[in-house]
């Protein structure tokens, strides 16, 4: 297998960036991978272009967009005044699964974390994710704290 490059993403890999969201048993129709897209979706990333502390990444391997992660650096009081940087919406292509290339793209942003300053990473993970719960444990994450999310958005 040739080199993952991880990068920033363009707009042109928006389409291939929604499919890998839509493409988990978990996950599968929450999102509209059909083509034109749903233009909220290039609302949201040009929202996160704009933000320097955002950046939605994709791991390019051969010029295919094989995963993805949105990557965002968070100000806050506490730990005082300690940077947090928060990894969501991890995916990687279904068929390259389990070949490293998650770990290789959560390494990735631990690293962009450490070079902003941050004090620390942190990302969610849905309950019902065994699997990924395993994988980050594997990787030296720890389990430290339950959330709770209330959906606002109507159907």
């Amino acid at each position: 297998m040739s080199e993952v490059v991880f990068r920033t993403a363009t707009a042109a890999d928006l389409p291939a960036i929604v499919a890998l969201l839509d493409d988990d048993d978990l996950s599968r129709g929450r999102e509209d991978a059909s083509l034109p897209l749903d233009p909220r979706y290039l609302a949201a990333f040009e929202a996160i272009t704009a933000d320097p502390n955002q950046m939605q990444v994709v791991a390019d391997l051969d010029g295919r967009v094989v995963g993805t992660m949105q990557l965002s650096f968070l100000a806050g009081i506490a730990f005082r005044g300690g940077w947090r940087g928060q990894i969501e919406a991890v995916r990687i292509a279904s068929d390259l699964r389990g070949q490293g290339l998650g770990q290789q793209m959560i390494e990735w942003a631990v690293d962009r974390c450490r070079e902003r300053g941050c004090r620390m990473a942190q990302l969610t993970s849905k309950l019902d994710r065994v699997d990924a719960h395993r994988f980050y444990e594997r990787m030296g994450w720890k389990k430290s704290h339950a959330g709770f999310k209330l959906q606002l958005e109507q159907a």
